[in-house]
């Protein structure tokens, strides 16, 4: 059995499985309006786990952990461990983004969201809407500010020492934003669906 999970596929696919085994059992596939917006909402879910979990690997062990690797052991993390986290990273933050809006579109309130219901008294809207824009602000950076900078400072692009130290500085200093801003706009998405 643990050469069965020796693979992360296998692993996978042994929890989807599990997922199917789970869904017969309740209630099947209705393909209804409502299965389809649970299913996004579980994709959201998903990708969000993966999203922040790796963002907040690198901001609570990578980051703090790298000056206490010896210098001729750094390269695996960056040539290793830092672009494949970076793959899942970056498009866990582009999946969650997306089924999300997705989800939002579905459930009726994307604009109203968006729009941070304003003029509607409702504090779902706003609620939710707060934690959209935050996680659209996040991706953002990811996409736009993060890995740019963390392809020149791994040495992915061209670049000379000092572009790679600033461009190390910037990749830190928005993750860390990205850190700071997930507190909130997890408290939001949450108390959309809880407290109001």
């Amino acid at each position: 059995m643990a050469k069965f999970f020796d693979s992360l596929q296998n692993t996978v696919l042994a929890g989807i499985g599990l997922v199917v085994i789970f869904v017969l059992i309740t209630r099947g596939i209705s393909m209804d309006h409502a299965w389809f917006a649970f299913l996004f909402r579980w994709l959201h879910v998903l990708s969000g786990v993966m999203w922040i979990g790796l963002l907040w690997y690198f901001n609570f062990v990578q980051i703090p952990g790298m000056p206490k690797i010896p210098d001729e052991q750094k390269p695996a993390v960056s040539k290793v461990i830092a672009p494949s986290a970076l793959f899942w990273f970056r498009w866990a933050a582009l999946s969650t983004l997306i089924t999300g809006l997705i989800l939002a579109l579905m459930s009726n309130y994307l604009v109203p969201a968006l729009t941070l219901g304003i003029g509607s008294g409702n504090m779902k809207n706003t609620a939710i809407g707060i934690g959209m824009w935050l996680g659209i602000i996040m991706a953002f950076n990811v996409w736009m500010i993060i890995w740019p900078n963390q392809q020149k400072a791994l040495g992915l692009v061209e670049a000379d020492a000092e572009a790679k130290k600033a461009a190390a500085a910037q990749a830190k200093l928005f993750s860390r934003i990205n850190t700071m801003l997930s507190v909130p706009m997890l408290f939001a998405m949450v108390s959309a669906q809880n407290i109001f």
